[in-house]
């Protein structure tokens, strides 16, 4: 299988929030906006897209109709994850962990949306040399 574009779909009962959400703190538009349905693009990357789905729509089989977004974490990778941490810090998003370096390789932050979705926010540090061993060399983060 070649897939031509992958991108998450979150099933909500607030779609108009759960976007505007994306849109005001993580920079996406709307490619596609119906009632049920909202397709998001980012601002600065065409290839980074997040869909937002109503929970009940009937183009979801009958088994998986009426879940919500549940135990899922997205990971945004960014340049420069400080200001990002300060800006969302001070329009009061909940930050679950707080701005940290990790020895396996990340400075990160972790905040959370509308419908309990983690977000973690990521810029690639060097790991420590027990972690940097565990990297495949076209791998390791700069």
């Amino acid at each position: 299988m070649k897939a031509t574009q992958y991108y998450p779909v979150l099933m909500t009962d607030d779609v108009a929030g759960t976007a505007r959400f994306y849109r005001d703190h993580f920079k996406f538009k709307a490619a596609f906006e119906a009632d049920w349905y909202i397709h998001l693009q980012s601002e600065e990357d065409e290839k980074i897209n997040l869909a937002i789905l109503d929970k009940d729509h009937p183009t979801i089989p009958e088994p998986g109709r009426g879940n919500c977004t549940g135990g899922l974490l997205l990971n945004f990778e960014v340049e420069n994850v400080d200001p990002i941490y300060d800006r969302l810090k001070e329009k009061g998003l909940p930050i679950l962990l707080a701005l940290k370096d990790e020895p396996f390789g990340q400075r990160h932050f972790i905040t959370q949306d509308p419908n309990g979705v983690l977000i973690d926010v990521i810029t690639p540090i060097p790991p420590s040399a027990e972690f940097l061993a565990q990297y495949s060399p076209d791998a390791v983060p700069a």
